[in-house]
């Protein structure tokens, strides 16, 4: 089976030779460029100490200087796993989450059509750029003057000019032999339609080819003369050489400048790009007439981990910009973001060098804003928040806006500066939240008929329980939070699972740092012997101390038996902190007035949470041992494990 070229260039571009290989290596980040896509490490194919494997990103070749081995990414993946070049490839294309292609008995004809339209754009370029020196064009040479372009930069950029006739270009291929069904393949030309003959593509209009990061011209871009034209901008239409949200106007030229350490501009067109490059921003490259795509996000972190986005000056300009951040907001994790250069009113980048030269670009670049205070921004500004209820619509709204970074510690930290900007937002100084303070579930007072129902006794105060905790005594909430978190200790494994949990859960006193360090240190090594370094000793021999814990399934059992106890411990902890947060919300609700009847609908508040969790824990456990880990649980809730130890 021959694969199209098409589908290998694809996997290529999705993943990096440096992605592929650093599963198998420990970079020496010393020696390595990752701004340059040079990357080194001790190779994988010899025992050596030194660090002479280079990887080149940009080239997607390595080479070790010891041994001699060399290749592609395709090599790289048949020497490791000793499969053939196929099998190879599937690995690759599961890795990228591209199907592999079909058998296809007409692969070899595709990619010699793609081979021969490549050819026809070439033709094309030159065609075009012939024209530009022409008579006709006079109108669109005065225009490129008046927009400040040099010759040397209507040459690097080999822009064209299609005359004002509907089929000059198609006339001339055809005195050359050249098959019109190529010209249409190639989005040159259009089809005979509705009585009209066959004609030019782009008509009257100044023309910038498309090449891409290999440097074959792909396509085109048309920017119309006339005034009146229907689209200021043309774009050749979807071919077999041309997916417009899979490239880069540029990419290829802007990738070698970022290897030098010039730093990639994504701007909003064509004459942007071009005069940003005239002006020494060679790093450069701009959409294809469409918003950005996931997928040219992921081409512009292969070449850099933080590309500035130059946002013009205006509405639609921060519009877009806002477009870019929600597309990104899933996809960012450590190393990998976006910042934003906001321009000054109503300029783009064009617009700004022209006016005031390459320095005032590059200050704009230089105050370029993370992507959070773009967002941040559009959460707040012109908006008041003097009521309750405009408060509480701010928050739900950049709850949900966390909930979309799917990192954990990316999100954590996403979390506790939304955190400091809302403190500043109202005035509050950060500790002092009630939001950012567990909530300490109160005792409840059972109702007697004919009795008023009168508010139940203060919790124990953070300080006693914390007191509580460290002299080995506990209550139920601090018993549950136990469980969960000896569980995470002895299986690191269900971390990642569980990270959602660790860092919404409200953990109680030296809980909560625990909680931190495993979900910052690595789960693959010595879990144990980690957090003493992080915390000192004392946390773990206070937990592990525990009389429960010595017994405890989830400290005994394997990975599966743990995760199924964790989980039934949360949830746990959760319905009793749900059903005491709806007592809380119902007694703020009302005032000392309140029924029998209130009292009965907190009641039956309590029993419904209560049943949903005991649905939910009855659908995850099926075998007997899962009931066991829960009846365990229950078993310790009921018996008040910790009045017992208390007395003692």
């Amino acid at each position: 089976m021959r694969l199209p070229d098409s589908f290998l260039d694809d996997l290529r571009n999705r993943l990096s030779l440096s992605q592929v290989v650093g599963r198998r290596v420990t970079w020496d980040m010393k020696k390595t460029n990752q701004a340059k896509g040079d990357w080194w490490a001790p190779c994988p194919f010899h025992q050596e100490k030194s660090p002479s494997f280079h990887v080149d990103d940009r080239k997607g070749f390595y080479y070790c200087f010891g041994c001699q081995a060399k290749g592609n990414v395709f090599g790289f993946v048949q020497e490791t796993e000793n499969v053939g070049f196929m099998e190879a490839v599937e690995i690759l294309a599961a890795e990228a989450g591209m199907p592999m292609p079909a058998r296809d008995p007409r692969a070899a004809e595709k990619a010699d059509l793609r081979t021969r339209l490549a050819e026809v754009t070439e033709q094309a370029v030159a065609w075009f750029r012939l024209q530009l020196k022409t008579g006709a064009a006079a109108e669109a040479r005065a225009y490129l003057d008046r927009r400040g372009l040099t010759p040397a930069t209507l040459d690097r950029f080999e822009i064209g000019f299609a005359p004002d006739t509907s089929d000059a270009f198609v006339s001339a291929m055809a005195d050359r032999g050249v098959p019109f069904d190529l010209l249409e393949g190639a989005g040159l030309a259009v089809p005979p339609e509705d009585g009209r003959p066959a004609r030019d593509r782009f008509i009257h209009r100044i023309v910038f080819p498309i090449r891409d990061p290999r440097g074959r011209c792909i396509g085109f871009g048309g920017r119309a003369m006339n005034p009146n034209a229907k689209a200021k901008y043309l774009n050749s239409p979807e071919t077999a050489l041309f997916d417009k949200g899979s490239n880069l106007y540029n990419l290829g030229p802007a990738r070698a400048a970022a290897g030098k350490g010039q730093k990639l501009v994504v701007a909003e067109g064509y004459m942007d790009v071009i005069a940003l490059a005239q002006a020494g921003f060679d790093a450069a490259v701009a959409p294809l007439g469409t918003a950005v795509t996931e997928r040219q996000l992921q081409m512009l972190w292969r070449v850099t981990p933080e590309p500035l986005i130059a946002l013009d000056g205006d509405a639609a300009g921060q519009r877009a910009g806002l477009r870019v951040a929600d597309l990104a907001l899933p996809l960012i994790e450590a190393g990998q973001s976006l910042r934003f250069a906001v321009l000054p009113e109503g300029q783009d980048p064009d617009d700004l060098i022209r006016a005031r030269g390459a320095a005032a670009m590059q200050a704009v670049l230089d105050e370029a804003r993370p992507m959070l205070s773009l967002l941040w921004q559009r959460e707040v500004e012109g908006k008041s928040f003097d009521s309750p209820e405009r408060r509480a619509m701010l928050d739900r709204d950049l709850r949900a806006l966390l909930h979309r970074i799917k990192d954990p510690m990316l999100r954590r930290h996403y979390g506790e500066e939304i955190a400091r900007l809302r403190a500043d937002l109202f005035g509050t100084p950060l500790n002092a939240r009630q939001d950012d303070r567990p909530f300490q579930p109160r005792p409840r007072t059972p109702w007697v008929p004919g009795r008023r129902w009168q508010p139940p006794p203060a919790p124990p105060s953070v300080t006693a329980r914390a007191s509580a905790l460290a002299s080995g005594t506990s209550d139920p909430d601090l018993l549950l939070e136990q469980v969960a978190l000896a569980g995470f200790v002895r299986h690191p494994s269900l971390i990642a699972e569980f990270a959602h949990d660790l860092e919404t859960v409200p953990w109680t006193g030296g809980h909560g740092r625990l909680a931190a360090a495993l979900l910052s240190l690595d789960p693959g090594g010595d879990m144990r012997a980690a957090i003493d370094a992080e915390l000192g000793p004392q946390p773990l021999e206070t937990l592990f101390a525990q009389r429960h814990l010595g017994i405890s399934p989830v400290t005994r059992a394997d990975a599966n038996g743990a995760r199924h106890c964790i989980r039934d411990a949360l949830d746990r902890l959760d319905a009793r902190r749900g059903a005491d947060r709806e007592r809380r919300e119902a007694i703020e609700d009302f005032d000392e007035s309140a029924d029998e009847a209130m009292t009965w609908r907190l009641a039956q508040a309590s029993r419904r949470r209560e049943e949903t969790q005991r649905a939910r824990r009855d659908e995850d456990m099926g075998s007997d041992d899962d009931v066991g880990l829960s009846d365990y649980l229950q078993g310790l809730l009921d018996t008040k494990v910790w009045e017992k130890t208390k007395k003692k």
